[in-house]
């Protein structure tokens, strides 16, 4: 690995505590950790991080800085104010494990790269279970001689790591991959929807588009998991959270000229159960409201 002495770890959520437990566990680096919450960070502590007491003391005393927030809107305010931008040093560099907007990635590539440090998104993919397994799934934009160098670290916790591009590249093929899911989602929830109102068991519906070309990871996780047993946990992948991403596909398509349909009406899908009171819920939970379950 490279000679990132101390690695800094921002954002102690659903997917960012188990990434930095693994970060801990496995790549023999001192890693000094922060959030709001001081119970994620009290158990890291317990298994061998240390914990910061701010954004800037994180910034100031590492070398690499992970980032797991859960918006654009809260990356910037980490990089602004008295965070990243002001206490960054030469040679630093930050990777951002968010799915974020892609202009703001390159606006803070920029900014950095005028204090000679480095800005890298390599938002994450799976499921919180592989997060705790390390067998997450990462999109990664950066220069190739900076990939080279953060490729080992993000192997302690993804077993799939995707070299995408230089900076944005990786939100954007992160941004695109979740598009697709949320459409797939979709399609099962009105698939389930009219199986029930025909008589065919949702259960024995999925068990069976899933031996043939209807079969994805969306059926096996999201559908059989969560739609079928109506299975909509809050500090899941909330509806809120899905509609700000899809938002950020949109905006893409927009600055390209192009219109994706199916996309905007996913969006209208979205926007309708959180207005039905399901915004903080595990963003299958359109099918509640589709099929009126």
């Amino acid at each position: 690995m490279s000679a990132y002495n101390t690695i800094g770890f921002i954002g102690l959520g659903v997917m960012g505590e188990p990434i930095c437990r693994n970060l801990v566990k496995k790549s023999g680096r001192r890693v000094l950790a922060f959030d709001l919450s001081p119970e994620p960070l009290a158990r890291l502590q317990a298994e061998g991080a240390e914990a910061a007491t701010s954004v800037a003391d994180v910034v100031r005393q590492s070398d690499l800085l992970f980032l797991c927030l859960p918006s654009a809107k809260h990356v910037r305010a980490v990089f602004e104010g008295d965070g990243i931008l002001n206490n960054i040093r030469s040679g630093q560099v930050v990777v951002d494990l968010g799915t974020s907007s892609v202009g703001q990635t390159r606006e803070f590539a920029k900014l950095l790269q005028a204090k000679a440090a480095s800005w890298t998104d390599a938002p994450i993919a799976r499921t919180r279970q592989a997060a705790q397994d390390g067998t997450l799934s990462v999109m990664v934009g950066a220069t190739p001689a900076l990939y080279t160098g953060i490729e080992p670290l993000i192997r302690c916790f993804a077993t799939d790591v995707t070299h995408c591009g230089d900076v944005g590249a990786g939100q954007v093929t992160k941004i695109l991959n979740n598009m697709v899911l949320f459409e797939t989602v979709n399609a099962l929830a009105e698939a389930v929807a009219v199986a029930e109102h025909n008589g065919v068991d949702p259960k024995l519906l999925l068990d069976t588009l899933s031996k043939g070309s209807a079969d994805s990871f969306a059926l096996r996780n999201h559908g059989m998991k969560a739609i079928v047993p109506g299975n909509f946990p809050e500090r899941a992948f909330s509806t809120e959270y899905a509609l700000k991403d899809l938002s950020y596909a949109l905006e893409l398509a927009a600055d390209a000229g192009l219109k994706i349909r199916g996309a905007e009406l996913v969006g209208t899908i979205l926007q309708e159960a959180i207005d039905a009171g399901s915004g903080n819920s595990y963003f299958p939970v359109i099918a509640k409201h589709i099929g009126g379950r």
